[in-house]
């Protein structure tokens, strides 16, 4: 059935929200260049395309203020709708990166890392952290200066929040039934996505809600790269930046230099068909969990003891046992701040971990040990799913990305069709599928309307030959929503990375890396169709290792050394010593790299706790570490083992985008 109109809050736009019974009332998603002179080119023509036009003046040259080493940071005025470019002006924030070789600069490099939601000031901020082990190529970063801007209403363009800090919380922690669809009864979801949409409406007006779409996110960098003096930009987007890179190729094919597009989102379910994109995401979950099942089973019990041999049934045991009987985590310092594990929590953290190869071992590890009544593994995962290192939650994120997705996904107002979306949903994703289903819901009772919704195909026609990068098993991004972008997008190119993981560029070897970067660099693109192998995953939980941890140590990633050698991931940056409460005897800080892609991964704190090991070498990505934990000279030496593979945990999900 239609949802009933409810009386709009603000006049003229209208409100598309949902009565709510009132039972359910009672009662009570899914993760440069410098300064000169604006440039001159001819706008979109707008009788070409939906949505509104262009204007035909640019903002000032930017005004860049260092912020750090090798660091510019700035702020562009944009008109908040592009139907009246003189009219009311939002601001953005904009980060740069300088290139480290000026002398061979090429120009700008714009990027978007994906969400929606994802701030990419902090992603480009990041970059001198990585130590050359980052999100982009020592190359890229010589020549070109990278640029991000955090579209509106994320991050430091005025981020969308819809709840308060006491909702969310609640929110994180409410019980969920892994046997219903959405976790919750469909009353209860109802009303919490009322008083999400109520609450959009409470912190910003409905214009700016209204104006939240991917084309005016790439109306928005085309005005910043007029303020650089750039006549084209380079663009490289993952996840949702899939959606703004072939956005922008279409709206201004003339200013694109190069493109390449990373776990590309199937830009006709994202504009037209969002509930089947929903179940597309499902189960593409499912089936990485399915790959870790073959993995384990395939490797046998020597190597992955978890099921003796049946992993599968094994896994649903613990899940059914962890719901009739949660386990009691502690807190431990830096890793978890404890609580209860229970069934529908531990497919949280299973579906965090088992969509990326390098947390295979972790994930084996966590089952392991919840079957052994330790949960502080599986506990961790979920907790830095929901809580960032940087001190807000990372359900904050929902609220841009559900604004994002409003504002350019047709009306969802049947509820007939979330509870049949819900229902396949919950069919095609029998483990993990579930926390999609009624993700949208909030879609359908959103409080305003995107009367200039850009409905036009996305092709790019007319921009330089696109390279597609997706993966065969990514766990958000499946890999015929490649082909289907390969297929739209006129004269792309097809790279398919083999093996599990989202997004590929930095994380899946040379093969991919070096495709991506000539692609940027030169504009050379591989043959339609290249397949890169990357190194299998493997499930054998981590072993401890031993000797001295020490600032600026590599840490390796976790792919079994007979399937390869291993790559970097990051740089322990800090090596502290902790008295705080639980069983930390120290904190160990790890500098996110290549398979973290999102900026609040920036770094990342993880508990140490005493114990013994043995085999002194690098540390290892999901393997064990004996630290010697400095500060602690008034007790004698100490030694302790750092889960330094768990810091991988924090690499995002995020559905659709």
């Amino acid at each position: 059935m239609p949802l009933p109109p409810r009386q709009a809050r603000v006049s003229p736009v209208s409100l598309r929200i949902a009565a709510v019974p009132a039972a359910a009332a009672l009662a009570l998603t899914w993760l440069a260049g410098g300064s000169g002179t604006a440039a001159t080119a001819t706008p979109e023509d707008p009788a070409a395309v939906s949505g509104p036009s262009v204007p035909a003046s640019f903002p000032d040259p930017v005004d860049w203020e260092e912020c750090g080493t090798g660091l510019d940071c700035a702020t562009v005025e944009v008109p908040l709708e592009y139907t009246d470019p003189e009219g009311e002006r939002i601001p953005l924030a904009v980060t740069r990166h300088r290139a480290t070789d000026p002398d061979r600069r090429i120009g700008s490099l714009f990027i978007n890392p994906g969400g929606p939601g994802v701030p990419a000031t902090e992603t480009v901020a990041s970059i001198d952290a990585a130590n050359g082990a980052g999100p982009y190529s020592p190359d890229v970063v010589a020549r070109f200066d990278v640029v991000g801007v955090d579209p509106r209403g994320v991050g430091e363009s005025g981020a969308v929040r819809c709840l308060t800090d006491a909702q969310r919380a609640e929110q994180a922690t409410e019980d969920r039934d892994p046997a219903i669809p959405g976790g919750k009864p469909f009353g209860r979801l109802l009303l919490d996505a009322r008083t999400f949409t109520e609450g959009c409406l409470d912190h910003q007006s409905p214009e700016f809600l209204a104006s939240l779409s991917t084309d005016n996110v790439a109306r928005d960098l085309d005005q910043v790269r007029a303020a650089l003096g750039e006549e084209r930009i380079t663009f490289y987007g993952a996840s949702y930046g899939t959606v703004v890179g072939p956005m922008y190729a279409t709206l201004f094919p003339d200013r694109v230099r190069r493109m390449v597009i990373d776990a590309p989102v199937d830009t006709d379910l994202w504009q037209n068909d969002p509930l089947r994109l929903l179940d597309d995401v499902a189960v593409s979950n499912e089936e990485t969990l399915d790959a870790w099942f073959e993995t384990c089973r395939a490797e046998g019990v020597e190597v992955c003891a978890f099921g003796g041999g049946d992993p599968e049934a094994a896994f649903d045991a613990l899940i059914a046992d962890l719901e009739e009987e949660p386990l009691e985590v502690p807190p431990v310092e830096g890793l978890t701040p404890g609580g209860t594990l229970d069934g529908a929590m531990a497919l949280e953290g299973v579906r965090a971990a088992a969509g990326h190869r390098v947390l295979w071992p972790t994930l084996t590890a966590g089952l392991l040990g919840a079957q052994q009544g330790d949960g502080t593994f599986l506990h961790f995962m979920v907790a830095n799913v929901t809580v960032a290192p940087f001190g807000g939650p990372l359900a904050i994120l929902q609220e841009p990305h559900t604004g994002v997705r409003c504002a350019d996904w047709p009306e969802l107002g049947r509820l007939s069709e979330h509870r049949a979306a819900a229902k396949r949903i919950a069919e095609r994703g029998e483990r993990l599928g579930g926390r999609a289903a009624y993700s949208a819901l909030n879609c359908a009772l959103w409080p305003v309307d995107n009367e200039d919704r850009f409905t036009r195909e996305l092709t790019g026609a007319g921009a330089p030959p696109i390279l597609v990068v997706g993966g065969r098993l990514d766990n958000v991004s499946p890999h015929h929503w490649a082909e289907a972008m390969t297929e739209r997008l006129e004269g792309a190119v097809l790279l398919t990375r083999e093996g599990v993981g989202h997004t590929s560029y930095r994380t899946s070897g040379p093969c991919v890396d070096d495709a991506v970067d000539a692609a940027l660099i030169d504009g050379t693109l591989p043959a339609n169709g290249t397949v890169c192998a990357v190194p299998p995953g493997t499930t054998r939980p981590p072993a401890p290792q031993a000797g001295p941890l020490a600032v600026g140590e590599p840490v390796l990633d976790g792919v079994d050394a007979d399937h390869g050698p291993r790559r970097p991931f990051g740089r322990i940056s800090t090596v502290g010593w902790s008295r705080g409460g639980g069983s930390c005897s120290g904190c160990l800080e790890v500098y996110r790299l290549s398979n973290a892609p999102a900026p609040w991964w920036k770094k990342v704190s993880v508990g140490l706790s005493s114990s013994s090991a043995s085999v002194p070498s690098a540390p290892v990505l999901g393997q064990e570490r004996r630290v010697t934990v400095p500060g602690a000279a008034d007790t004698g030496p100490e030694y302790a083992k750092a889960a330094v593979g768990v810091a991988g945990a924090l690499t995002p999900t995020r559905g659709g985008g």
